[in-house]
């Protein structure tokens, strides 16, 4: 029998079914989570407290802006609709960030806010928040809506390069340096945003305020168009890093034989996570585990490979935050809770258990 029909035999099929398997759950994954989003994203335009009627808001966005007061009109368009795309943008954004960095350190823990880098970015935008009235109020004019998003990924871009010097030794990633340098990180940021504070004034104080919770109560026009290019910088490399993701997951020698440059595709990823974490965090503050939770549960159904996980990660994410959003907004009416208080109750226990089955897999 030749080798090419013995391929058509049954340890053939059983060989190439796992794969084709894995690529019919990838497909169905990403089409669930841009369905999720439609879904999470309609939800968030016709909820609200003021009461406007689901088919008026379709038909406004269908083109028939008459259907409209002015006073709704200004609601779905000045107040839903920025928040709803900004949540999206955000979501995006720690999501993907969550599991590029998952590949580079070959770990399923990295995330932006747990390994420090949300923090970092946090540091230079409350800075910013303070000295640009201050010191740098100057170069706070020149750059306008771009200062917050640039000082943020200023202070991403510092810690996630000086995190990957710490956590890498010889080509290999230590999980327990990973953690425990950033949380050194997290540490440090918190004490010099203390500084910022001592520094601030009480309107300062209130916007301080902001980032340490998460929010995205500010959603404007303006904000969308200030973090859109850094999230679609994020988007475009995600078909030249996909790839080297899973050749980095053999090694990085073997990786080197396979034909990826890999110090280009850590420069690369550090540069997009930067930039698109500290742009989330310069609009939003700091929200936790996104990046955690959507890639680990999508991982559990498509698999390990970076292509069709990153492009899942983003559908996923944007409605994972839209969701969150919408009930940060609705369950204590009319206050409204911090998104990333609602975040790290979905979050916390999703890292717990990750932790949980390292150990398990560690003792077996």
């Amino acid at each position: 029998m030749s080798s090419a029909a013995s391929l058509k035999g049954p340890a053939g099929l059983m060989a190439s079914h796992p794969t084709s398997q894995r690529r019919r759950n990838a497909r169905l994954a990403i089409l669930a989570s841009a369905l999720l989003l439609i879904g999470a994203a309609f939800m968030a335009v016709v909820t609200g407290p003021s009461n406007i009627p689901a088919g008026t808001i379709l038909a406004a966005l269908s083109g028939g802006a008459d259907t409209l007061s002015a006073r709704d009109a200004i609601i779905l368009y000045d107040v839903r609709l920025p928040r709803a795309a900004l949540g999206a943008l955000v979501g995006a954004a720690l999501a993907v960030t969550g599991a590029m960095l998952q590949g580079l350190f070959r770990n399923p823990l990295a995330d932006p806010g747990i390994v420090g880098v949300s923090s970092g970015a946090a540091v230079a935008a409350v800075a910013a928040i303070v000295l640009g009235e201050g010191p740098l109020v100057g170069l706070a004019l020149l750059l306008g809506h771009s200062f917050l998003p640039l000082m943020a990924f200023a202070g991403a871009l510092l810690t996630t390069s000086l995190l990957y010097l710490l956590a890498t030794r010889a080509g290999r990633t230590s999980i327990a340096t990973l953690l425990l340098a950033g949380l050194a990180i997290a540490a440090i940021g918190n004490a010099v945003t203390g500084l910022v504070i001592f520094m601030a004034d009480d309107q300062q104080l209130r916007d301080i305020t902001f980032w340490t919770l998460g929010s995205l109560g500010g959603a404007t026009w303006d904000r969308v168009s200030a973090i859109l290019p850094f999230i679609a910088f994020l988007i475009a490399t995600l078909p030249f890093v996909a790839r080297g993701l899973d050749a980095l997951a053999l090694g990085e020698s073997e990786a080197m034989h396979l034909g990826i440059g890999v110090e280009t595709l850590k420069r690369v990823v550090i540069l997009a996570v930067a930039a698109a974490c500290g742009a989330a965090v310069a609009v939003s503050g700091i929200i936790g585990f996104v990046g955690i939770v959507v890639p680990h549960l999508l991982r559990l159904v498509m698999g390990p490979s970076n292509g069709p996980l990153l492009a899942a990660s983003a559908f996923g994410g944007a409605a994972l935050l839209i969701a969150a959003d919408t009930v940060c907004r609705t369950i204590a009416a009319p206050a409204e809770l911090p998104i990333g208080i609602v975040t790290a109750l979905i979050g916390a226990p999703v890292f717990m258990s990750l932790l949980l089955r390292r150990r398990r897999l560690a003792d077996t």
